[in-house]
């Protein structure tokens, strides 16, 4: 009885018809892509950038107070002290302000990689496992934008013959999506509550999946809005009085958070690369 049914599903509608609700029901990802494409974009270069421009701004702002923390903690003097601020609000607004503007992204990306690098060693960040996981899922986010940029330059010459797959930028996309699954490590919470025991096993099933590129889009995107209700609860930095040191804790998270937020819209974005299940799976 089913397979009549089904036989008659088939009579109903033409083959190419039958091809359309198939791709329709499997690809939610891709209908949601195309509601959001106007502004997708600009979306996730801002969440990706927010960590870098509140802390460029915060240089700024705090520009004696982070002199001051330099010269104590390292006792390089004040000049040195002040050229590291200095180096640090300068390469980060200017290289979100690049990103933003789509302006010599790779240098860019380069600019703010060199701050990220320098940070982890100043602020001893190299021993502290995670502050260290989460740098490192920061700069997956970077090749991603990098990646982006491949993508862009690529569609300038699309009427010229290339020789084989994109290869730097499927590779880009490869150690954006490994790097991005060290924020999740540094999110597993090893505590006997029914809530908090859902949310490791379902954020560790959904991050493998965008690691290992099956299902890519989809498992992005329902981490998307995962990780920022996380965000947004664990991190609520402007519910504490300004005068205490845990809103600047809860702050850097939070953006950072953020950051990883709009790597992963970059893979709603570009999709998983070449070197990927669902790639395979297209070939097989």
């Amino acid at each position: 009885m089913i397979r009549k049914k089904l036989n008659v599903y088939k009579s109903y509608f033409p083959r190419e018809q039958r091809e359309y609700v198939e791709v329709d029901c499997n690809h939610i990802d891709d209908q949601v892509y195309k509601r959001t494409r106007v502004f997708l974009p600009t979306l996730a270069r801002a969440c990706l950038i927010s960590t870098f421009l509140e802390d460029g701004i915060r240089m700024w702002v705090q520009w004696s107070q982070q002199s001051e923390y330099m010269n104590m903690s390292w006792g390089c003097g004040y000049f040195l002290a002040t050229v590291f601020v200095l180096v640090n609000m300068v390469g980060q607004i200017g290289g979100c302000v690049m990103v933003l503007t789509q302006k010599q992204v790779p240098i860019a990306c380069g600019v703010l990689f060199f701050i990220v690098v320098l940070q982890t060693f100043a602020y001893s960040i190299l021993w502290d496992i995670q502050f260290l996981l989460r740098n490192l899922a920061l700069i997956g986010a970077l090749l991603l934008v990098v990646a982006e940029s491949h993508v862009e330059a690529r569609s300038l010459f699309a009427g010229v013959p290339t020789l084989g797959d994109n290869k730097p930028k499927n590779y880009l996309q490869l150690a954006g999506r490994c790097l991005l699954a060290f924020m999740f490590v540094t999110l597993i919470r090893f505590e006997v509550s029914f809530l908090q025991i859902v949310q490791d096993i379902l954020g560790s099933v959904l991050m493998v999946l965008v690691t290992i590129g099956y299902k890519t889009k989809l498992s992005a995107l329902i981490l998307v809005f995962f990780l920022t209700i996380l965000n947004f609860y664990h991190n609520a930095w402007w519910q504490i009085p300004e005068h205490k040191p845990l809103r600047d804790f809860l702050k850097y998270d939070f953006f950072q958070t953020l950051s990883v937020v709009g790597g992963l819209l970059m893979i709603v974005l570009l999709g998983p690369g070449g070197v990927s299940m669902d790639e395979h799976k297209k070939r097989w």
